[in-house]
C-alpha cells in the first residue's frame, strides 16, 4: 500500500472506488482495515483513502504523546500530500475526536462530517477506563491480547457474544492477522484520548454533520446525556442517528443498518 510525507512521518493509506474523496480515521489500536465492511459499499460512491494513523498500522509511530489536534493535522497534511482540497471525512471513536477536531481547525476542508461513537472531552468515567486498558497493556506487554480480552467488551453488546460467537472470532482472528501496534504506539495514542476536548471548538465546524451512536454505549453513553448537549449545541443542525441493540462499534453488531443509513447521510451530501 502507498506512503506519503505528512508532518514528519510516513503515513500509510488504502485507497479504493471512485467518486469525491473520503478520508476515514480509525479508532483507538486499529489500522485502515478497520473499515473493512464499511469499504465495499462506500467505495462504489466515493473514492475512499483509509488511512493508518500515527501509532498504528504501518505508519511511523514516533514518542508520544499524541493529541487529536495533532492526529487531525496529520490527516490535513494527508489531504495536502495528495492534492485533495476537501472530503467527506469519517472518524469513529478516537477517529471520530479527530474528525470532530479536524473539521473545526479546517472546516473548509469538509464536505461532510460523520462522527461515530464521538465525544467532546474526556470525562473522568473514560479517563479511569483507559488509564486501565494502559496499565493492562504495559503488564501484558502485548496491545493485540489487551484489545481482544479487555477493549472488545467494551465495543460489543454482550448479546452478539452469545448469538455469534463464531462471527466473534473471527473479529478475533481478523485483529489477529493485522499489523501488530508496539505498546508505545497504544499508549501514545491513549493520551491523545485522555486529552481530549473540542468543546470550545465546535462552533467551527460548518459541513453537515452525522453523529452515531450505540444505544447502549457506555464509553460515549447514550446520547441524551453526557456528551450530546455539547454536540447539539453548538454543531449547526446535526444528524442524529442511534443504533438498538449496539454498544461502541454498531459498524460491526448492525453492520448492513450501519452501512445504509450512513451511506443515505454521505449520498445526500455529495455533489
Amino acid at each position: 500500500m502507498p506512503k506519503v510525507k505528512v508532518n514528519g512521518i510516513n503515513m500509510n493509506y488504502e485507497q479504493t472506488g471512485s467518486g469525491e474523496p473520503m478520508v476515514l480515521i480509525p479508532f483507538l489500536t486499529a489500522d485502515n482495515g478497520c473499515y473493512a465492511f464499511q469499504l465495499p459499499e462506500y467505495s462504489k460512491h466515493f473514492t475512499c483513502f483509509s488511512i493508518d494513523p500515527r501509532g498504528a498500522g504501518e505508519t511511523d509511530k514516533p514518542a508520544g504523546p499524541y493529541s487529536t489536534e495533532m492526529m487531525a493535522d496529520d490527516v490535513a497534511g494527508f489531504m495536502q500530500a495528495l492534492g485533495i482540497n476537501k472530503a467527506h471525512v469519517v472518524g469513529t471513536s478516537l477517529g471520530a475526536a479527530t474528525a470532530l477536531q479536524f473539521a473545526a481547525k479546517y472546516p473548509d476542508k469538509v464536505k461532510s462530517l460523520s462522527a461515530h461513537s464521538a465525544w467532546t472531552k474526556t470525562d473522568l468515567f473514560i479517563l479511569i477506563l483507559v488509564n486501565g486498558w494502559k496499565e493492562i497493556a504495559k503488564s501484558k506487554g502485548n496491545v493485540v491480547e489487551t484489545a481482544i480480552n479487555y477493549i472488545f467488551p467494551w465495543c460489543l453488546t454482550p448479546g452478539i457474544f452469545a448469538a455469534k460467537p463464531n462471527y466473534i472470532m473471527g473479529l478475533v482472528d481478523f485483529v489477529k492477522s493485522r499489523p501488530a501496534q508496539p505498546v508505545d504506539g497504544f499508549l501514545a495514542q491513549c493520551d491523545a484520548v485522555l486529552s481530549h476536548d473540542c468543546r470550545s471548538q465546535l462552533g467551527s465546524i460548518k459541513a453537515p454533520t452525522l453523529l452515531t451512536f450505540g444505544k447502549e454505549d457506555m464509553i460515549s453513553s447514550v446520547p441524551t446525556t453526557r456528551f450530546i448537549d455539547d454536540m447539539k449545541s453548538n454543531i449547526r443542525n446535526p444528524e442524529l442517528v442511534v443504533f438498538d441493540g449496539c454498544a461502541h462499534t454498531p459498524m460491526y453488531e448492525k453492520t448492513e443498518e450501519y452501512n445504509q443509513k450512513t451511506l443515505e447521510f454521505l449520498k445526500r451530501h455529495a455533489g
